[in-house]
């Protein structure tokens, strides 16, 4: 069964992209070597995000002096790396998030990957690693979940997580752009991003000493540093009760993040006006595949103003008390949409609405709709 990735993939966006590739990898080229020996699928009821994996994984090495090497698909093993690889020692890495879907008709589905490919190129051009053609590592990918498509979840509440990573492996102490880099992809079945499962409510801890990104820095890209500088802002998130950091910005303290997902507000603005309002592309916010899908899905709907605009911690409280935030969510490839429950800020908690209005969520509901993962009768 080969992977559908047509439903709402988009032309490339001019101008995005930086120069023409002029040395890439090929999906004709793709070499296979098959597992001998296939693991045990497990119950897609008690997965745990990101701890199992599938038989087989995608690699592609490159080099300044050779290029790009044929890609190859082998079976799951552990990476062989030197120490003084500049992944290891300056973070010259970065990583994509997407998924597959079996839908209800049994097909399988990805989620707009061609935002994903083009998105990774952005990363590694700001990470100095080497181009490569999107639409190669696509069908590369395509035909890695077809080997393995048995992983994709026979269910509607798990899918198959694909992690394609990109990482410097030039031994070298020096600090400067890799002369040789290695782009992997790994696949893993997962259930809910979080425990208590994907649509429950969370709450979130603002804290303006920890910044997530910041103004000519990484933030619109995916690359590891950005998550592993805020584990200590989550951890003290947890330890004073909450899930999840909403993320603060400048003197105004603007609200940005939730966690590693994008931030919506449904709410009635300073005009009175029924309003979906999230954070502009400003380049300290990652442009998340599933913020553009809703965003999208809403102007569709045109049921109400969606803006992109600034939000401040101020205009946030104000509005919980004036019983103006009609909803709060995040919403990400991993967790898709999370409600949010309320803030903790300066010692004080201020909640909002935790349930929706109607019983039920047009944001969650778009998803499923918008993959056809749930077709017309």
């Amino acid at each position: 069964m080969v992977p559908d990735c047509s439903n709402g993939c988009p032309a490339p966006f001019a101008g995005e992209r930086g120069p023409e590739v002029a040395e890439t990898f090929r999906a004709k080229d793709l070499i296979v070597t098959p597992a001998t020996e296939l693991k045990e699928k497990p119950d897609p009821d008690s997965l745990v995000f990101g701890t199992v994996f599938t038989d087989h994984m995608l690699t592609v090495e490159w080099s300044s002096a050779s290029g790009w090497e044929k890609p190859h698909i082998k079976p799951f093993e552990n990476l062989s790396i030197h120490p003084a690889a500049s992944a290891l020692h300056y973070g010259v890495e970065l990583f994509e998030g997407l998924k597959a879907f079996r839908g209800v008709d049994n097909k399988i589905r990805l989620f707009r990957p061609n935002l994903n490919m083009k998105r990774m190129y952005r990363s590694a051009v700001r990470t100095t690693l080497p181009v490569f053609d999107e639409e190669e590592l696509l069908e590369c990918i395509l035909q890695l979940i077809q080997i393995d498509q048995e992983w994709v979840p026979y269910s509607t509440s798990a899918s198959l997580y694909i992690r394609p990573t990109f990482i410097g492996t030039e031994p070298s102490l020096g600090i400067k752009k890799p002369s040789k880099a290695q782009l992997f992809v790994i696949l893993s079945p997962v259930g809910s991003y979080f425990s208590g499962g994907t649509f429950n409510p969370v709450s979130l801890w603002a804290n303006p000493k920890y910044v997530r990104a910041w103004e000519g820095g990484t933030g619109d890209c995916k690359m590891g540093g950005n998550y592993g500088a805020s584990l200590l802002a989550q951890c003290e998130a947890a330890e004073n009760g909450c899930q999840q950091v909403l993320w603060l910005y400048g003197k105004d303290d603007q609200i940005t993040e939730v966690g590693t997902m994008n931030l919506f507000l449904y709410w009635i603005n300073e005009d009175g006006e029924e309003e979906l309002a999230t954070p502009p592309l400003d380049g300290i916010i990652l442009p998340g595949v599933t913020r553009q899908s809703i965003i999208e899905l809403a102007r569709q709907w045109g049921e109400f103003k969606v803006c992109e605009r600034y939000l401040t911690m101020n205009d946030l409280t104000t509005a919980l008390a004036g019983n103006r935030v009609k909803e709060m969510f995040g919403s990400g490839t991993a967790g898709i949409v999370c409600p949010i429950s309320g803030v903790l800020t300066e010692g004080k908690r201020v909640t909002g609405p935790s349930c929706y209005p109607d019983g039920k969520s047009q944001w969650v509901g778009g998803v499923p709709q918008k993959t056809d993962l749930c077709p017309e009768p």
